[in-house]
């Protein structure tokens, strides 16, 4: 199986981005969530790379993806993840975000349509005041996480982050994930900016341009992103399948890992 890395420039001519590929096949981007690396897709890479080419990249201020100012939003790293296949030298790719990468990658589809074959929006919602938003605890915990040390805010996400079935019999599986975590340790500057960004994100009002096969992907038990925004998502954009996962709850690819083969299966219906 190949694999190669490297770096590309964003748009703005100064910021290095950078990104890795493996496998063989129609491209695929993987769009990452709050505060983490391409690498936190390493549950996700080796499914998905036996029938595409996976590209992963860290989001500017994030992993070695490095950033002169943390001041961006959404739209802006929508235009990031389009540099990524510009220097890769890809007309179009499909396309999977999953928490805030879902809200990055709703811009990139609507920003620039012709770069997206198909679209798996995981785990995020479409912004604006129709939103459903988080409990109040749940919020309060975010806002703080950055002034945590790494590891206590690793450990103490884990009931905001996982479902109820996977906290109590799945626990070697988070321990899996946190440390690999602790291993990317994320830049509080950048961490604090794309928060910023996640609550200026506002697609909902244009969810039905999206005019490529979409699917939804969502834990029921969600507790970051609940799962009602996910059904708000699916009757908004045209040509979409919804998919709950009903003992997961917002880091679904570990809780029910079988989800990613019916991704990749999707990405393989659209050719």
């Amino acid at each position: 199986m190949s694999h190669a890395s490297g770096r590309v420039t964003a748009f703005d001519g100064r910021t290095e981005l950078y990104w890795e590929a493996t496998g063989e096949g129609p491209p695929v981007l993987l769009i990452m969530g709050l505060g983490l690396s391409g690498g936190a897709w390493w549950r996700t890479v080796p499914v998905l790379s036996s029938r595409l080419r996976v590209i992963t990249f860290d989001a500017r201020g994030i992993g070695q993806s490095a950033a002169r100012r943390h001041n961006y939003t959404a739209e802006a790293m929508a235009d990031d993840a389009a540099a990524v296949l510009d220097g890769l030298g890809l007309e179009a790719a499909h396309v999977y975000g999953i928490s805030l990468g879902g809200m990055v990658a709703q811009n990139l589809v609507l920003r620039h349509p012709e770069r997206v074959r198909s679209l798996v929006l995981g785990a995020t919602n479409a912004g604006g005041p129709r939103a459903v938003r988080a409990e109040a605890d749940v919020l309060a915990f975010f806002s703080r996480r950055s002034t945590m040390e790494m590891e206590e805010a690793a450990w103490a996400s884990v009931p905001y982050n996982y479902g109820p079935r996977c906290r109590e019999s799945q626990v070697d599986r988070i321990a899996e994930d946190i440390e690999q975590r602790l291993h990317n340790p994320f830049n509080e500057a950048a961490y604090r900016a794309q928060l910023y960004a996640a609550a200026l994100h506002n697609c909902h009002g244009r969810l039905p341009r999206i005019r490529v096969p979409t699917m939804v992907v969502h834990g029921e038990h969600d507790r970051i992103i609940p799962v009602e925004n996910a059904r708000m998502m699916a009757e908004r954009i045209p040509d979409c399948h919804l998919r709950i996962l009903r003992e997961s709850g917002h880091l679904y690819p570990t809780e029910e890992p079988e989800v990613d083969d019916d991704i990749g299966a999707f990405f393989a219906r659209c050719g």
